[in-house]
């Protein structure tokens, strides 16, 4: 038995779930999100309390069912609390700020880079070498967080670009010298 599957997902206070056919329906103050799952699972809701549950013991419903799980677990949390990831910008002359709701990066190019605020997803600037992306939906907080990362990967040399808070970056060393 799949020890994530087997756990339980208690529905918190506030948030609606509806199980419609093979389609999880979750409505929070965060906002609304739906997923479907594997015909051959089967998903129970009974006072409050989600449980998941395979039909047989093939390598397949194995699989299924600690995932099943896990992406309706997410849906849950992000519907009730949310999701968010924070990067750090580490460079002279690189910069992030909010223009309206969109974000708006100075990154070294010739020009500025603007990502737009869409799909549920917010951004935070507290300062302007740190950005906060947040969202309902862990899937689309995690892509964009990689998509802005992209636009500058920190360097192995002098560790400048965009990172994740906690990323360590490996470093290399420079030139030997004489």
């Amino acid at each position: 038995m799949s020890r994530i599957g087997r756990k339980t997902i208690t529905v918190p206070a506030g948030v609606d779930v509806k199980i419609e056919g093979n389609t999880v329906v979750a409505k929070g103050p965060k906002g609304e999100l739906s997923t479907t799952y594997n015909p051959m699972m089967s998903v129970k809701l009974e006072n409050g309390v989600i449980t998941v549950e395979r039909p047989d013991e093939s390598n397949l419903s194995k699989s299924l069912h600690g995932t099943t799980r896990t992406v309706i677990n997410n849906l849950i949390t992000g519907v009730h609390e949310g999701y968010s990831k924070k990067l750090l910008i580490v460079g002279v002359g690189y910069k992030a700020a909010l223009q309206g709701k969109d974000l708006n990066l100075a990154l070294g190019y010739s020009h500025p880079i603007i990502f737009k605020a869409e799909n549920g997803i917010s951004f935070e600037v507290p300062d302007t070498t740190t950005i906060i992306v947040h969202g309902a939906d862990k899937q689309s907080v995690g892509a964009m967080a990689a998509n802005i990362r992209n636009k500058r990967p920190p360097e192995p040399y002098l560790g400048k670009g965009v990172k994740y808070e906690g990323e360590k970056i490996r470093r290399k060393t420079g030139k030997a010298g004489k």
